[in-house]
């Protein structure tokens, strides 16, 4: 589904809650409100790690110092090495902040509901809280049910660490739980092939 089409049929926001990693997300009507200081703040962290690992992945090794380099060649050398340390080290941090601006912004969004939509349209619909699967599994149902309704069904511990299950008569699309201690916390129905950007 186009996300022109999605927000057509008035299910959808208007306005979406985050534009990270190029995905757009946006919640159900009368969900939550996109902040702007938060939103800021990813394109804030989304930049600046994008910048720095370009300049990280930019740069040259600098050769060893020749046997019979002068001090200040010796030096030069090591300078150069310790900027190239911090410069890495600087990237090393902004992907990290980068994804904890992730990882809040994901369980927000399941958290809340909506869809997020990537360069080929839908990605990600997560289930309001009061939604349940045809098996009857939603939020808040015993981990024990889950495994009940799924497990002859194929379903697998994915990557990002959410149970994953197919979903009948969509090809390439996965049910998504998320589990808090032995309750489901959230579900979502995700295309795993779909990118953001």
């Amino acid at each position: 589904m186009a996300k022109d089409a999605a927000l057509a049929g008035g299910k959808l926001a208007s306005a979406p809650t985050s534009n990270l990693d190029g995905c757009t997300d946006f919640s159900y009507t009368g969900g939550p409100a996109p902040d702007p200081a938060r939103m800021k703040a990813e394109a804030d962290i989304e930049a600046k790690a994008k910048d720095l690992n370009k300049k990280a992945d930019e740069l040259q090794a600098d050769p060893e110092p020749k046997p019979g380099a002068s001090a200040e060649e010796s030096a030069k050398s090591a300078e150069k090495s310790a900027k190239d340390a911090q410069l890495l080290a600087d990237a090393a941090l902004a992907s990290a902040d980068l994804a904890g601006k992730r990882e809040e912004r994901d369980k927000a969004f399941v958290a809340a509901g909506g869809a997020s939509f990537g360069k080929d349209g839908l990605r990600e619909l997560a289930a309001p809280s009061d939604a349940k699967t045809v098996e009857g599994i939603g939020a808040g149902s015993p981990l024990a049910d889950l495994k009940t309704a799924y497990d002859a069904k194929g379903m697998k511990v994915g990557g990002n660490g959410r149970f994953q299950v197919p979903v009948d008569g969509k090809p390439d699309w996965v049910y998504e739980f998320t589990v808090n201690g032995d309750k489901v916390g959230s579900v979502s129905m995700v295309n795993p092939k779909s990118k953001c950007s």
